[in-house]
């Protein structure tokens, strides 16, 4: 998603690494599905000329492999754009590497205005937070990943296509996961929530 008022965009669940965990362990995962993810980052960017780039969680799957090492030299040719992460369950390189790396960490929740980003929005909704007014009186909002949220959609007879979503509430909202190289949980919306399908790089409207 890109916040215009903010030049920033933001997306959730890169799992930069994820596929060379994988021929790590002897699964026999090409390495262009990450190069194919990195590149997709690189023209959202060259698109909206953002400011700054949040990552609601999940930007690495796991320890450090030479996937991230493809990852600080397009870095290092992009070091005028701000990133902030706010940290994931799979973000478990030490916090001096994301230092390096020139991205500002954020262990729990990053605020700006009414928005609130987390990686997990379970977490906020377990403490009855989900729906809270800031200092202005303003209903504060959510912005989450980890689900990875999709949706079927059906066709013709009984045939049915699963893609990825996103998913909003009124209280939150929950963003597909950024990478290809990912599975996705089937949700079910009520009749007030919205839910966009992600179809041939298009956005179409679930009702």
């Amino acid at each position: 998603m890109f916040w215009e008022e903010e030049k920033t965009l933001i997306v959730s669940d890169l799992h930069f690494g994820k596929t060379g965990h994988f021929r790590k362990s002897g699964i026999a995962v090409p390495s262009s599905i990450y190069k194919e993810d990195l590149q997709r980052l690189i023209v959202q960017i060259q698109y909206f000329q953002p400011g700054e780039l949040i990552i609601v969680g999940d930007m690495f799957h796991s320890s450090a492999n030479k996937e991230l090492e493809l990852f600080l030299k397009w870095r290092s040719d992009l070091s005028g754009i701000n990133i902030r992460l706010v940290r994931g369950n799979h973000d478990i390189l030490k916090e001096d590497w994301y230092a390096g790396a020139g991205i500002q960490l954020s262990l729990q929740t990053h605020s700006r205005r009414q928005f609130h980003f987390i990686h997990d929005i379970s977490d906020q909704l377990e403490k009855k937070e989900g729906y809270i007014a800031n200092e202005r009186g303003k209903s504060s909002y959510f912005f989450s990943g980890h689900m990875h949220p999709g949706i079927r959609i059906q066709g013709a007879g009984r045939q049915s296509l699963c893609f990825p979503c996103f998913y909003f509430s009124k209280k939150y909202a929950i963003l597909p996961a950024f990478s290809r190289f990912t599975g996705v949980a089937m949700i079910y919306p009520d009749a007030e929530e919205q839910v966009f399908a992600i179809v041939n790089q298009e956005l179409i409207r679930f009702q």
